[in-house]
């Protein structure tokens, strides 16, 4: 999308909230929720990175309100399959599909609690937080959400995203700590070959590098993963990457004697699983962050210049280094620097 569409997206968005805002005029509940809680409805983002964040939300809730029904609506098929076999969830919906169904369902129902995970003005999430009948509504506190909601999670924008899906609880009169708010993976299934290979690593320890990113302006070069690889001749490594980087990932375990060959994986869960087992991982500002927050990695993260994606998507509750590009494109952090910080992290 070129960035005039782009622009007049915003520009739609907002004046599509900025009327339903003159519209609802909802006064701003200050004082915390007290009305029934025996469901909730979740408006879950888009991507793999956002759908992580929102886990320990779904498991603080079934934790503190252990009664409650949560439903969850996903707006791709992907966060679908992402959230299809989380124990902490009572019923998923998808927007993506059967359209007359997913309609069918939700206009039946009644829920006492909705909340709109989103911090900036979605057409889509204002939409199904008007359309979806709830006792209140609730979400995360912005210019263009005051008036259409009941209840508004009063966070600093630059806030962590698990953090602020959290602060749902302190609207339900509960605390929120940074140590509750530890994401997960949902149990996928797991290939005979992963498992195999899981045990192989148990006596290798190895550096984990993430290859893939979520946009053209975030993947690091393949020629700056051979320096920062053949710049520890005596560590190994393993390579992880998105079906996309394939033919990269098979180049690097070629060329590279310290890279161990790793089998390719089918979803998230034999990811989480593997990087797991490693000392460490550099990647770019991708979903794989928050993935080795749930099992505690340390992280080097490459990040582009934008403010917002380093504060909001940071690495979270695990030691790590954040590398800053000067520019908005990743791949301008030079191996140097990254080769500098991991000497750090290993203690060199």
């Amino acid at each position: 999308m070129s960035e005039k569409d782009w622009k007049k997206q915003r520009r739609f968005r907002q004046g599509f909230a900025s009327l339903l805002q003159k519209i609802l005029k909802k006064p701003l509940q200050q004082t915390p929720y007290t009305g029934p809680l025996h469901s909730v409805v979740i408006l879950a983002q888009e991507k793999y990175g956002d759908a992580i964040l929102l886990t320990p939300l779904l498991k603080q809730l079934k934790q503190q309100f252990p009664a409650i029904a949560i439903h969850v609506v996903t707006f791709s098929k992907a966060t679908y399959e992402f959230f299809r076999s989380d124990r902490h969830i009572d019923t998923l919906h998808c927007t993506k599909g059967n359209v007359w169904n997913y309609y069918r369902q939700m206009l039946t129902k009644r829920f006492d609690l909705l909340f709109n995970t989103k911090d900036h003005p979605s057409t889509s999430f204002i939409l199904q937080s008007i359309i979806i009948r709830a006792y209140r509504k609730a979400g995360i506190d912005c210019e263009y959400h005051r008036g259409i909601y009941d209840y508004l999670v009063d966070l600093d924008f630059h806030t962590q995203i698990a953090l602020k899906n959290c602060g749902l609880l302190s609207i339900l009169g509960k605390p929120v700590l940074s140590d509750m708010c530890r994401p997960y993976i949902p149990p996928m299934p797991v290939s005979p070959a992963i498992l195999q290979f899981i045990t192989s690593l148990s006596d290798r320890p190895c550096i984990g590098i993430n290859i893939s990113a979520g946009g053209a302006t975030r993947y690091w070069t393949e020629e700056n993963w051979l320096k920062l690889t053949r710049a520890f001749p005596e560590r190994q490594f393993l390579v992880l990457s998105a079906p996309t980087e394939r033919e990269q990932k098979a180049r690097l375990e070629r060329h590279c004697p310290n890279i161990i060959p790793s089998p390719e994986t089918a979803n998230l869960y034999e990811t989480n699983l593997i990087v797991g087992k490693t000392v460490l991982l550099v990647t770019p500002d991708t979903a794989m962050v928050h993935v080795a927050s749930c099992s505690g990695i340390p992280v080097i993260g490459l990040y582009g210049i934008a403010a917002q994606d380093q504060s909001r998507f940071r690495p979270f509750l695990v030691t790590h280094r954040m590398l800053i590009s000067p520019t908005a494109l990743v791949k301008d952090i030079t191996a140097e620097h990254v080769i500098v910080e991991l000497n750090l992290l290993l203690g060199k």
